[in-house]
């Protein structure tokens, strides 16, 4: 009886152990303020084979190019590239004047694709890049076993998710607008310089039938 007792308490102890490392494994570990989960841009490539001549894009194949535009609507943060052995100028400036109509400019360059296009036909390359948090939302932590102080594992889920589903340009996540600030300075003086050349109020005298006092 004795002995029995003892399993029973010995096999009480595991138990209450195991349950307790298990809940560790829920407990929050980030000290600092900064999310966890951050923003992934993901890059695709979509290809669009045309016939490439000295004399530029057919009528049917800008057709067929700019059906194809509209189809995957073609915009704002997508890069567009060509890929051409001939390197014609007439096959770009085709392409160049198509992706215009959508706000696109065509880039210098054109990325390794599967496959490769027939001999006698160039390649239009559209890289589309799209942003998202990975494990958002996350509440597998639970408040009650943080003995570290710790930050929530879905601290910052929201804003994150939020400013990647909201961002135009999913590769401003990895590197900023570049420009010169020259606009920003002309915008920003503009104002200053029309204060400073007011002249001051009065130094013309007063109108007529306007006096210095009240009557």
């Amino acid at each position: 009886m004795p002995f029995a007792k003892h399993s029973k308490l010995a096999g009480a102890l595991a138990l209450s152990l195991g349950l307790a490392l298990g809940a560790c494994g829920g407990m929050p570990t980030n000290k600092s303020l900064y999310s966890v989960k951050q923003p992934v841009v993901e890059r695709s490539n979509y290809t669009f084979d045309v016939q490439s001549s000295q004399s530029g894009l057919s009528i049917s194949d800008q057709q067929r190019l700019d059906g194809w535009f509209e189809a995957i609507e073609l915009g704002y943060g997508d890069r567009v590239s060509l890929d051409d052995p001939l390197a014609s100028k007439a096959v770009r400036d085709s392409v160049s004047q198509l992706a215009a109509r959508h706000g696109v400019l065509l880039s210098d360059g054109a990325p390794v694709t599967a496959g490769a296009s027939q001999p006698g036909f160039a390649r239009v390359v559209v890289t589309r890049s799209t942003a998202n948090v990975p494990g958002c939302p996350d509440w597998s932590a639970s408040s009650d076993m943080n003995y570290n102080n710790a930050t929530s594992p879905n601290y910052g889920c929201a804003t994150n998710s939020n400013l990647a589903a909201m961002v135009a340009n999913p590769e401003d996540l990895l590197e900023g607008q570049k420009g010169t600030g020259e606009t920003v300075i002309m915008s920003s003086s503009k104002a200053i310089n029309a204060f400073r050349d007011q002249a001051p109020t009065g130094t013309q005298g007063l109108a007529e039938g306007q006096t210095g006092g009240d009557n």
